[in-house]
């Protein structure tokens, strides 16, 4: 099969159809919508596989042919500004739009049964093919106005996607703190936009590198404003990819349906920021302090990403913080100019997150049966475990994607990750230790979160339960573990609602009530055997959930295998198809089977690091009755402390609180902002305000004791006309010397 690039438009074009298509009939026919519900998904996912498809035939043809081509029409035509619209094919668009495609695919095929009972079903899909479009059109824009356009769209629809369930307060409030914290590094990007205009005259991609090289050999533009306006440039990317000061919205961002963290964490809103500064690259890289800036950004974004990751309660939560960590790695290795290196991480992070937040929307999907519609239970990890045994498919599929992470050979994410570590000690030592200690953490944390889900025994059996009613007036539910009992009566009208204490050796620990709409009532007593049949099970996920994570397993175990360099050489912009090639490196199998035993050998250090974190938690975590003797229920976390030093705690703290950053954002940005408010609403009423009643009030009187001065009598106004006539005179009249 042949296609011209210039059939590259159908690529955002059909998932831009679908949206417009799907949103038009929710609009106008809400009530028929309802009926052809399953029908407008369908559409929505066969436009994003045609997109798809027309992708893996132009990029076949573009590792034959090698070409670089943009077809463009003239938006604004006019004598001294002139913009282009149209699309760029290339190595690195076509990638990007191949990722794009198949993970959206995935996303969209699971969420037809993971939001199969959500009212807003048939606007999620709208939501979802917009987002894809977006992302799609970003990549394929030739100019930076254009790719500024997209990329509004990309956080427009991500402000829709996180605040999908609107009625839930934290929901609103993330998608409004991921909104705001965007807009924060878009205005950035906006002003680093205008310095490029302002400089070379020009938006488009393919010219400015020489004309801003050329400018600044000739010393027109200063060093100090060069990198000014690339730094502006790389504040939109900050914020976008979660990047250290502006990582911030990141976690809250998991508020969304989980599909919705998959897409935004694998291939749409966070790629933008890593696939904008791999667009402009040539340009950066021509300044040295940018390119160092941008370098430890990215290494202190990894190694707090880690650290945050650690000792997090909340499954998305943990999986998010280790998105923001692998994105550092990401942007780090931009910085030192291992840009082949920094993309090929950027597709195998891609496709190993997809799979483990869809992984986790299945574990989250089959709690919300047992324990409610409450995140903060149905995502707990501490009331996990031992879910592979009852989910298999789930938990087979998660493992590759946890040790891809790990960077466990011949995983996708081990080879990837191992470039841009030996990249950063080629570069500089520092940068090293950094990217080294973040992937012993990164094996731990990562670890960490399979075991406590999979491994061992499900854990919120241990609550156990005994006569509660599940009428609508009362529900009584008596919690123990550790031996104490307590018993809290609730009452609400509607729905069942129940009310659980968790219980420590001896003392109350916590209390909280949750909708439980399909727990069994139970009036035989305390259920005291994990092997009583009337203990919860959690349930293996539907074909439509279990399909996409045994295909998204598949690039996960095999990408990493094709993308490895054994050349040991960088590969630059242009030769990008041939690196993605698997024939290129089969066909010389045996030749290079050397280079691969010595890459492998040279990857030694890291792994070690890798092997020693996985160890470290499954130590922590890996046995039942370790975790018992923990008191993992003690405020469900890791509390002992006979067991944890002064240190693990600082460290548990740590990650808990979020590195008290959000706390201190809190204070210097928030609160300043909210008392900059509350000095310009004084201002506005009282000096505005003011100043305008004021002056009402002045005329009112005014004009009531003007009217006590009309009484009809002419002597009267003869008097005033006369006085009002003479008065001016005699002051005009100038003063005899």
């Amino acid at each position: 099969m042949e296609l011209s690039n210039q059939y590259a438009f159908f690529i955002p074009l059909c998932p831009l159809v679908a949206p417009r298509s799907t949103g038009s009939i929710s609009f106008f026919f809400p009530k028929a919508t309802k009926g052809f519900r399953r029908l407008c998904a369908a559409f929505n996912i066969f436009s994003l596989t045609t997109a798809m498809v027309i992708s893996s035939v132009l990029f076949r043809q573009q590792i034959i042919n090698h070409s670089i081509q943009q077809y463009l029409w003239a938006r604004i035509p006019r004598s001294d500004f002139c913009l282009n619209v149209g699309f760029l094919i290339d190595p690195l668009t076509l990638i990007m739009s191949i990722l794009v495609t198949t993970v959206g695919i995935s996303v969209m095929v699971y969420s037809d049964s993971y939001m199969c009972h959500d009212q807003g079903y048939v606007r999620f899909y709208a939501y979802l093919s917009l987002f894809t479009a977006s992302m799609s059109g970003s990549v394929f824009s030739p100019n930076l106005i254009q790719i500024y356009i997209f990329w509004e769209l990309v956080g427009m629809c991500s402000y829709l996607l996180i605040g999908f369930w609107f009625a839930r307060s934290s929901a609103a409030n993330a998608c409004q703190k991921a909104s705001v914290t965007n807009r924060i590094g878009d205005f950035g990007l906006l002003l680093g936009i205008s310095g490029v205009y302002w400089v070379t005259g020009t938006f488009e991609i393919f010219e400015l590198y020489d004309r801003f090289a050329e400018l600044t050999n000739q010393g027109v533009v200063t060093p100090i404003f060069a990198n000014t306006i690339a730094l502006l440039l790389f504040s939109g990317p900050i914020a976008k990819s979660a990047q250290f000061p502006l990582h911030i919205w990141l976690p809250d961002a998991t508020e969304g349906p989980t599909p919705i963290s998959a897409l935004i964490h694998a291939a749409t809103m966070v790629a933008a920021g890593i696939f904008f500064i791999a667009r402009i690259f040539n340009l950066i890289s021509i300044l040295p302090p940018t390119m160092y800036i941008i370098s430890w950004v990215g290494g202190i974004t990894a190694l707090l990403g880690a650290t945050l990751a650690l000792a997090q309660k909340d499954l998305k939560k943990g999986l998010a913080y280790s998105t923001m960590s692998q994105l550092g790695y990401m942007v780090s290795a931009l910085g030192i100019g291992a840009y082949r290196s920094a993309l090929f991480h950027l597709i195998t992070h891609a496709y190993s997150k997809a799979l483990l937040f869809l992984g986790s929307g299945s574990v989250i999907h089959s709690m919300e049966k047992l324990v409610g519609y409450s995140p903060t239970r149905s995502q707990n990890m501490f009331l996990m475990g031992g879910l592979r045994k009852c989910m298999p498919i789930t938990g087979t599929t998660f493992l590759p994607g946890t040790l891809s992470l790990c960077g466990i050979p011949p995983l996708a994410c081990f080879w990837s990750k191992d470039e841009i570590i030996a990249g950063s000690w080629l570069s500089s030592p520092s940068l090293g230790l950094l990217a080294s200690t973040t992937a012993g953490l990164t094996a731990f944390y990562t670890f960490r979160i399979y075991l406590l889900t999979f491994e061992g025994d499900f854990r919120a059996n241990r609550i156990n339960q005994t006569s509660f009613d599940t009428s609508p007036l009362s529900t009584n539910i008596i919690s123990s573990w550790g031996g104490a009992q307590s018993k809290s009566p609730t009452k609400q009208t509607g729905n069942s609602y129940v009310s659980i204490q968790y219980m420590g050796q001896n003392e109350s620990i916590e209390t909280e009530s949750f909708l439980a709409p399909n727990l069994p009532p139970n009036r035989e007593g305390v259920i005291q055997a994990h092997s009583d049949p009337n203990l919860l099970h959690p349930e293996e996920s539907d074909l439509a959930m279990a399909l996409p994570l045994t295909a998204l397993a598949i690039p996960t175990v095999l990408i990493g295998l094709i993308g490895v360099d054994l050349t040991g050489k960088e590969t630059g912009l242009d030769s990008l198809s041939e690196w993605l090639t698997p024939l290129t490196y089969l066909s010389g199998a045996n030749k290079d089977f050397g280079n691969l035993t010595e890459v492998l050998m040279g990857s030694t250090g890291p792994l070690s690091l890798s092997l020693v974190g996985i160890l470290i938690s499954f130590y922590m975590y890996g046995q039942t009755d370790k975790l018992v003797e923990l008191k993992i229920f003690d405020k469900l976390n890791l509390a002992d402390k006979n067991l944890l030093t002064t240190f693990g705690r600082f460290v548990r703290d740590w990650s808990v609180n979020r590195g008290y950053i959000d706390y201190y954002h809190n204070i210097s940005f928030v609160r300043g902002l909210i008392s900059i408010s509350k000095l310009v609403l004084l201002f506005d009423q009282y000096v505005i305000d003011g100043f305008v009643n004021a002056t009402g009030i002045l005329n009112l009187f005014g004009g009531e004791g003007i009217r006590y001065g009309e009484n009809g009598r002419i002597s009267n106004y003869l008097f005033g006309l006369i006085s009002g006539i003479i008065l001016p005179l005699l002051l005009a009249i100038p003063p005899l010397p």
